[in-house]
């Protein structure tokens, strides 16, 4: 008598060990040899942002209020702008990238025939994403404080705060990651969820202008509440509703990540 084996359910709980370490290690060694173009082409960007928008319409603008506090709008822009970078950079890491070892260069096939198994590979390019993001709005950052934006001492906490939201970020780009059969379908995420969030989010002007129902729906948006953390720390100050933001975002990578992996089992599974 056969006695038939259950398939495990691709929802069931991370199966996770500390073999996603060399995982991350083996991306770290290639990208090192790649650094300086990355760096140059992930900070190029949001500089323009904000020598465009922030010294150009600041000029007109002049200061605008947050919580009642004028604040000039090439401060208003670099708080918010750096955490649109944060999300660019997670999510272009785990989508083209990691899209490309996936399928493309199927090097995590190659992976999974040592001793590592899936969940630690998706969690390896999770954190690699995630790190790729820090690396860039760190750089972003100095280049704020070389132009005198902001001297906070509280930027120290923005930088851990930034980490966690290219985290956020990084897993919810896994699940579009594991649903692609090409690049073209990245297209979708970032002109449909990415591109409309970069504009209800509080980054070019004052939630305050939105209609009632479309502010409420940004509230909601993670990069809305990263921006709500990051923002009072280039003030000098520390964010007086910090606990919302920190469990929106907190459920936003947890309930993502879990996706993300279940979809991506079910795509090697098939």
């Amino acid at each position: 008598m056969t006695t038939q084996r259950n398939t495990p359910s691709v929802w069931r709980a991370p199966e996770l060990s500390t073999r996603w370490w060399p995982v991350f290690l083996r991306n770290l060694l290639v990208w090192r040899k790649l650094a300086i173009p990355s760096l140059v082409g992930n900070i190029a960007e949001p500089l323009m942002w904000l020598v465009a928008f922030g010294y150009g319409m600041g000029a007109l603008v002049g200061k605008v209020s947050v919580d009642g506090t004028p604040v000039p709008y090439i401060l208003f822009l670099a708080s918010g702008s750096i955490c649109m970078s944060a999300m660019n950079a997670a999510s272009f890491e785990a989508l083209y990238s990691a899209f490309s070892r996936m399928h493309v260069q199927k090097t995590w096939d190659g992976i999974m025939n040592a001793p590592v198994n899936l969940d630690d590979i998706v969690m390896a390019e999770m954190l690699w994403a995630a790190f790729k993001s820090l690396f860039t709005v760190t750089a972003i950052l100095a280049v704020m404080l070389a132009l005198g934006i902001s001297y906070s001492p509280k930027l120290l906490v923005a930088w851990p705060v930034l980490l966690g939201v290219g985290i956020t970020f990084s897993c919810l780009a896994l699940i579009f990651n594991a649903l692609a059969k090409g690049y073209d379908f990245f297209t979708y995420y970032f002109t449909l969820f990415l591109t409309p969030m970069m504009f209800l989010s509080g980054i070019f002007f004052p939630l305050e202008q939105l209609p009632p129902a479309v502010r409420t729906v940004s509230q909601w948006l993670p990069l809305t509440n990263a921006v709500d953390l990051v923002r009072p720390l280039f003030m000098d100050q520390w964010p007086a509703k910090w606990i919302r933001p920190v469990v929106v975002l907190t459920v936003y990578a947890a309930v993502g990540f879990w996706i993300a992996l279940a979809l991506t089992r079910k795509r090697f599974r098939g």
